[in-house]
């Protein structure tokens, strides 16, 4: 598999993580010390990756089970050695988000190591 396919991939984990309220996949997408930041209405949000897979599976029930529209779509995607440097659009609790992650290649496997977030909509 090449390092863009195991790029989209993790993303689609990460996407499945957050459509189930899953904390194990969130973890299985990002490295132990990865940091999510980003604004939402109600303002900046800082986190490490124990608090953002807590805030996920706190959505009960899950957007997945509540019918929520799934929508995933990768702008871009620049490899460079062992980094890379991705944005994605998504749907998520009935918002859209522009995510900008940055991704880590270690022990030969990529993993989200920063996530800033912006909502579109």
């Amino acid at each position: 598999m090449s390092d863009k396919e195991q790029i989209e991939n993790c993303i689609d984990v990460y996407y499945a993580g957050c459509c189930e309220s899953d904390s194990n996949k969130i973890k299985e997408a990002f490295d132990n010390n990865a940091m999510i930041s980003g604004y939402l209405p109600d303002g900046l949000h800082e986190m490490n990756l124990d608090e953002f897979s807590e805030f996920v599976s706190a959505q009960q029930p899950s957007p997945k089970e509540k019918g929520d529209k799934e929508f995933l779509e990768i702008i871009s995607c620049e490899i460079v050695g062992n980094t890379a440097i991705v944005q994605i659009r998504e749907a998520y609790l009935g918002m859209i988000f522009i995510d900008s992650f940055s991704f880590l290649k270690k022990d030969n496997t990529w993993r989200i190591y920063t996530k800033l977030f912006h909502v579109e909509s």
